[in-house]
Protein backbone atom coordinates (compact mmCIF):
# COMPACT_ATOMS: atom_id res chain seq x y z
CA UNK A 1 0.00 0.00 0.00
CA UNK A 2 1.28 3.60 -1.33
CA UNK A 3 2.20 6.47 1.23
CA UNK A 4 -0.15 9.00 1.43
CA UNK A 5 0.86 11.94 -0.24
CA UNK A 6 2.33 14.87 2.01
CA UNK A 7 -0.06 17.79 1.44
CA UNK A 8 1.05 21.34 2.97
CA UNK A 9 -1.52 23.44 4.37
CA UNK A 10 -1.54 26.86 3.37
CA UNK A 11 -0.77 29.27 6.99
CA UNK A 12 -3.49 32.12 7.30
CA UNK A 13 -1.41 34.80 7.91
CA UNK A 14 -3.87 37.39 10.09
CA UNK A 15 -2.06 41.33 10.41
CA UNK A 16 -4.02 43.45 12.45
CA UNK A 17 -5.56 46.91 10.24
CA UNK A 18 -4.42 50.53 11.17
CA UNK A 19 -7.17 52.78 10.54
CA UNK A 20 -6.54 56.29 10.17
CA UNK A 21 -9.08 59.20 9.59
CA UNK A 22 -8.93 63.25 9.94
CA UNK A 23 -11.87 64.40 12.19
CA UNK A 24 -10.86 68.07 11.81
CA UNK A 25 -8.10 69.69 9.66
CA UNK A 26 -7.99 73.09 9.35
CA UNK A 27 -7.15 76.52 11.12
CA UNK A 28 -10.42 76.02 12.99
CA UNK A 29 -9.57 72.83 15.14
CA UNK A 30 -7.40 69.86 13.95
CA UNK A 31 -7.68 66.42 15.28
CA UNK A 32 -6.32 63.24 13.43
CA UNK A 33 -6.93 59.95 14.83
CA UNK A 34 -5.05 56.37 14.17
CA UNK A 35 -6.54 52.90 15.02
CA UNK A 36 -5.29 49.57 16.10
CA UNK A 37 -6.25 46.50 17.39
CA UNK A 38 -9.17 48.06 19.18
CA UNK A 39 -7.48 50.72 20.66
CA UNK A 40 -6.84 54.46 18.93
CA UNK A 41 -4.65 57.29 19.58
CA UNK A 42 -5.41 60.97 18.74
CA UNK A 43 -2.96 63.82 17.35
CA UNK A 44 -4.35 67.37 18.28
CA UNK A 45 -7.80 67.86 19.75
CA UNK A 46 -8.72 71.29 18.61
CA UNK A 47 -12.48 70.98 18.21
CA UNK A 48 -15.47 71.05 20.94
CA UNK A 49 -16.04 67.24 22.27
CA UNK A 50 -19.64 67.87 21.13
CA UNK A 51 -18.47 68.53 17.01
CA UNK A 52 -15.91 65.53 17.80
CA UNK A 53 -18.66 63.35 19.00
CA UNK A 54 -20.78 63.91 16.14
CA UNK A 55 -18.17 63.73 13.35
CA UNK A 56 -16.83 60.78 15.14
CA UNK A 57 -20.30 59.25 14.80
CA UNK A 58 -20.78 59.63 11.18
CA UNK A 59 -17.62 57.63 10.15
CA UNK A 60 -18.74 55.08 12.97
CA UNK A 61 -15.49 55.87 15.52
CA UNK A 62 -15.77 54.47 18.99
CA UNK A 63 -13.92 57.35 20.79
CA UNK A 64 -13.64 55.43 24.00
CA UNK A 65 -11.13 53.83 22.24
CA UNK A 66 -8.93 56.80 22.48
CA UNK A 67 -6.10 56.08 25.07
CA UNK A 68 -4.07 58.79 24.79
CA UNK A 69 -3.69 62.43 22.53
CA UNK A 70 -0.75 63.69 21.63
CA UNK A 71 0.11 67.67 21.59
CA UNK A 72 1.95 69.10 18.89
CA UNK A 73 1.76 73.03 20.41
CA UNK A 74 -0.23 74.99 22.42
CA UNK A 75 -2.40 77.00 19.39
CA UNK A 76 -6.19 76.95 20.19
CA UNK A 77 -6.96 75.19 16.70
CA UNK A 78 -4.87 72.19 18.47
CA UNK A 79 -5.82 72.34 21.72
CA UNK A 80 -9.43 74.14 22.18
CA UNK A 81 -11.20 70.48 23.16
CA UNK A 82 -8.11 68.68 25.17
CA UNK A 83 -9.82 68.69 28.94
CA UNK A 84 -13.22 67.50 27.59
CA UNK A 85 -11.64 64.67 25.36
CA UNK A 86 -9.72 63.60 28.83
CA UNK A 87 -12.32 64.01 30.84
CA UNK A 88 -14.92 62.23 28.45
CA UNK A 89 -13.12 59.40 27.58
CA UNK A 90 -10.44 59.13 30.02
CA UNK A 91 -7.72 59.73 27.71
CA UNK A 92 -4.26 60.72 28.79
CA UNK A 93 -2.57 63.84 27.64
CA UNK A 94 0.96 63.56 25.99
CA UNK A 95 2.59 67.40 25.96
CA UNK A 96 6.38 68.80 26.58
CA UNK A 97 6.30 71.22 29.51
CA UNK A 98 7.15 74.23 27.71
CA UNK A 99 3.70 73.52 25.53
CA UNK A 100 2.02 72.81 28.61
CA UNK A 101 3.19 75.81 30.26
CA UNK A 102 2.29 78.22 27.43
CA UNK A 103 -1.37 76.95 27.42
CA UNK A 104 -4.34 79.31 28.62
CA UNK A 105 -5.68 77.32 31.67
CA UNK A 106 -8.49 76.96 30.21
CA UNK A 107 -6.96 74.28 27.73
CA UNK A 108 -4.75 72.21 30.66
CA UNK A 109 -6.10 68.60 31.26
CA UNK A 110 -6.21 67.48 35.09
CA UNK A 111 -3.30 66.38 36.67
CA UNK A 112 -4.57 62.69 36.05
CA UNK A 113 -4.80 63.09 32.48
CA UNK A 114 -1.37 64.37 32.09
CA UNK A 115 2.41 63.07 30.76
CA UNK A 116 5.02 64.81 29.87
CA UNK A 117 7.44 63.93 27.02
CA UNK A 118 10.52 65.62 25.81
CA UNK A 119 11.37 65.62 22.36
CA UNK A 120 13.19 62.80 20.18
CA UNK A 121 11.96 60.51 22.96
CA UNK A 122 9.72 57.91 22.15
CA UNK A 123 6.83 56.90 23.81
CA UNK A 124 5.03 53.39 23.79
CA UNK A 125 1.38 53.08 24.26
CA UNK A 126 0.77 49.42 23.93
CA UNK A 127 1.16 48.74 20.48
CA UNK A 128 2.13 51.89 19.55
CA UNK A 129 5.47 53.89 19.51
CA UNK A 130 4.99 57.74 18.70
CA UNK A 131 8.47 59.53 17.48
CA UNK A 132 8.18 62.99 17.73
CA UNK A 133 10.40 65.82 16.46
CA UNK A 134 10.81 69.57 16.79
CA UNK A 135 10.11 71.93 13.42
CA UNK A 136 9.83 75.51 12.78
CA UNK A 137 6.82 76.96 13.88
CA UNK A 138 6.05 80.44 15.80
CA UNK A 139 5.44 78.92 19.50
CA UNK A 140 7.23 77.85 22.50
CA UNK A 141 8.40 74.18 21.73
CA UNK A 142 6.60 72.77 18.89
CA UNK A 143 7.03 68.96 17.53
CA UNK A 144 5.01 66.66 14.97
CA UNK A 145 4.78 63.09 15.24
CA UNK A 146 5.32 60.00 13.54
CA UNK A 147 3.12 56.94 14.45
CA UNK A 148 4.39 53.11 14.33
CA UNK A 149 1.91 50.58 15.06
CA UNK A 150 1.31 47.02 12.78
CA UNK A 151 4.39 47.74 10.70
CA UNK A 152 2.58 50.69 9.95
CA UNK A 153 4.22 54.30 9.67
CA UNK A 154 1.44 57.39 9.84
CA UNK A 155 2.99 60.49 10.09
CA UNK A 156 1.30 63.69 10.97
CA UNK A 157 3.18 66.64 9.66
CA UNK A 158 1.31 70.09 9.74
CA UNK A 159 1.82 73.52 11.39
CA UNK A 160 5.61 73.19 9.83
CA UNK A 161 7.56 76.69 8.83
CA UNK A 162 9.97 75.23 6.64
CA UNK A 163 11.49 71.71 5.52
CA UNK A 164 13.59 70.37 7.94
CA UNK A 165 15.68 67.69 9.16
CA UNK A 166 13.16 65.93 11.33
CA UNK A 167 10.26 65.99 8.42
CA UNK A 168 12.67 64.74 6.05
CA UNK A 169 14.04 61.80 8.84
CA UNK A 170 10.37 60.75 9.23
CA UNK A 171 8.58 61.21 5.93
CA UNK A 172 11.53 58.66 4.78
CA UNK A 173 10.04 55.90 7.10
CA UNK A 174 5.81 56.67 6.50
CA UNK A 175 3.72 54.57 4.36
CA UNK A 176 0.90 57.11 4.65
CA UNK A 177 1.10 60.95 5.80
CA UNK A 178 -0.83 63.85 6.57
CA UNK A 179 1.12 66.73 5.17
CA UNK A 180 0.26 70.16 5.69
CA UNK A 181 -0.55 71.85 2.22
CA UNK A 182 -1.27 75.05 3.79
CA UNK A 183 -1.78 77.88 1.37
CA UNK A 184 -1.55 78.92 -2.55
CA UNK A 185 1.20 81.48 -2.70
CA UNK A 186 -0.32 83.66 -5.12
CA UNK A 187 -3.91 83.32 -3.37
CA UNK A 188 -1.63 84.31 -0.30
CA UNK A 189 0.16 87.59 -1.75
CA UNK A 190 -3.17 88.91 -3.43
CA UNK A 191 -5.44 87.67 -0.91
CA UNK A 192 -7.16 90.40 2.04
CA UNK A 193 -4.79 89.06 5.03
CA UNK A 194 -3.03 91.93 6.76
CA UNK A 195 0.77 92.01 5.53
CA UNK A 196 2.29 91.15 9.05
CA UNK A 197 0.03 87.87 8.98
CA UNK A 198 1.41 87.35 5.76
CA UNK A 199 4.42 87.80 6.43
CA UNK A 200 4.32 85.12 9.48
CA UNK A 201 2.60 82.45 7.16
CA UNK A 202 5.73 82.81 5.13
CA UNK A 203 8.15 83.32 6.99
CA UNK A 204 9.58 79.66 7.77
CA UNK A 205 8.08 79.74 11.29
CA UNK A 206 4.28 79.92 9.35
CA UNK A 207 3.42 77.26 7.51
CA UNK A 208 4.29 74.86 4.53
CA UNK A 209 2.80 75.95 1.28
CA UNK A 210 1.84 73.92 -2.13
CA UNK A 211 4.98 74.13 -3.73
CA UNK A 212 6.94 73.61 -0.68
CA UNK A 213 4.98 70.53 0.35
CA UNK A 214 5.27 68.84 -2.97
CA UNK A 215 8.61 69.62 -3.49
CA UNK A 216 9.55 68.08 -0.51
CA UNK A 217 8.04 65.10 -1.21
CA UNK A 218 9.70 65.09 -5.09
CA UNK A 219 12.98 65.55 -4.02
CA UNK A 220 12.87 63.26 -1.30
CA UNK A 221 10.89 60.42 -2.71
CA UNK A 222 10.11 58.41 -0.12
CA UNK A 223 10.85 54.64 -0.56
CA UNK A 224 7.55 53.76 1.49
CA UNK A 225 5.16 56.15 1.48
CA UNK A 226 1.76 54.95 -0.74
CA UNK A 227 -0.42 57.56 0.22
CA UNK A 228 -0.69 61.52 1.05
CA UNK A 229 -3.42 63.56 2.88
CA UNK A 230 -3.06 67.36 2.52
CA UNK A 231 -3.88 68.75 5.27
CA UNK A 232 -4.81 72.08 6.93
CA UNK A 233 -5.52 73.46 4.17
CA UNK A 234 -6.47 77.48 4.54
CA UNK A 235 -9.88 78.74 3.44
CA UNK A 236 -8.97 82.21 2.55
CA UNK A 237 -5.07 81.35 0.89
CA UNK A 238 -5.78 77.48 -0.73
CA UNK A 239 -8.24 75.72 -2.57
CA UNK A 240 -8.59 71.69 -2.99
CA UNK A 241 -8.07 72.19 -6.53
CA UNK A 242 -4.63 74.16 -6.25
CA UNK A 243 -3.62 71.95 -3.65
CA UNK A 244 -3.73 68.23 -6.00
CA UNK A 245 -2.52 70.60 -8.97
CA UNK A 246 1.12 71.35 -6.86
CA UNK A 247 1.23 66.88 -7.01
CA UNK A 248 -0.44 66.76 -10.41
CA UNK A 249 3.08 65.03 -11.35
CA UNK A 250 2.72 62.48 -8.74
CA UNK A 251 -0.55 61.28 -8.71
CA UNK A 252 0.07 57.93 -10.53
CA UNK A 253 2.81 57.47 -7.67
CA UNK A 254 0.79 57.79 -4.64
CA UNK A 255 -2.74 58.27 -3.64
CA UNK A 256 -3.41 61.86 -2.80
CA UNK A 257 -6.71 63.21 -1.00
CA UNK A 258 -7.19 66.91 0.66
CA UNK A 259 -8.89 66.78 4.00
CA UNK A 260 -11.58 68.85 4.44
CA UNK A 261 -11.49 71.35 7.18
CA UNK A 262 -15.32 71.30 8.18
CA UNK A 263 -15.94 67.44 7.96
CA UNK A 264 -14.18 64.10 8.91
CA UNK A 265 -12.95 62.24 6.18
CA UNK A 266 -13.31 59.01 5.28
CA UNK A 267 -11.86 56.03 7.57
CA UNK A 268 -9.13 54.54 5.46
CA UNK A 269 -7.17 51.10 6.79
CA UNK A 270 -3.58 50.91 6.18
CA UNK A 271 -2.16 47.40 6.25
CA UNK A 272 1.37 45.70 4.87
CA UNK A 273 -1.13 42.44 4.13
CA UNK A 274 -4.83 42.28 5.52
CA UNK A 275 -4.55 38.51 4.93
CA UNK A 276 -1.82 36.32 3.11
CA UNK A 277 -2.31 32.36 2.16
CA UNK A 278 1.54 31.49 2.81
CA UNK A 279 3.17 27.94 2.53
CA UNK A 280 5.20 26.90 5.81
CA UNK A 281 8.25 26.28 2.93
CA UNK A 282 7.49 30.24 2.29
CA UNK A 283 9.68 32.23 4.80
CA UNK A 284 7.69 35.12 6.70
CA UNK A 285 9.75 38.73 6.31
CA UNK A 286 10.99 39.68 9.37
CA UNK A 287 9.18 42.90 8.91
CA UNK A 288 5.93 43.18 7.42
CA UNK A 289 6.23 46.33 5.86
CA UNK A 290 8.27 45.62 3.52
CA UNK A 291 5.03 43.73 1.90
CA UNK A 292 2.60 46.24 -0.59
CA UNK A 293 0.63 48.06 1.15
CA UNK A 294 -2.93 48.13 0.93
CA UNK A 295 -5.41 51.36 1.22
CA UNK A 296 -8.67 51.27 1.16
CA UNK A 297 -12.52 52.84 2.25
CA UNK A 298 -14.36 51.25 5.53
CA UNK A 299 -16.81 52.26 4.46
Amino acid sequence: MSARPHIRTPVLLKVEEVKVCSLASGSNGNIYYVEYGGKAIVVDMGISFRRLKSRAQTRRIDLRKIKAVFISHEHSDHVYGIPALCRQTGAVAYVTRGTFNAMRIKYRPEQNSLHFFEIGTPQTIGDFTIHSFSKPHDVEDPCSFRIEVGGVNIGVFTDIGDNCHGLEQNLAKCHLAFLESNYDEQMLRNGRYPEHLKQRIVSGYGHLSNIQAAEIVRRLNPPHLHSIFLSHISQENNTPALALKAFEDMRDKYQIRVMNRNEASDVWTVSTECARCVPPTIEIPERLDRLPLTLHNTL
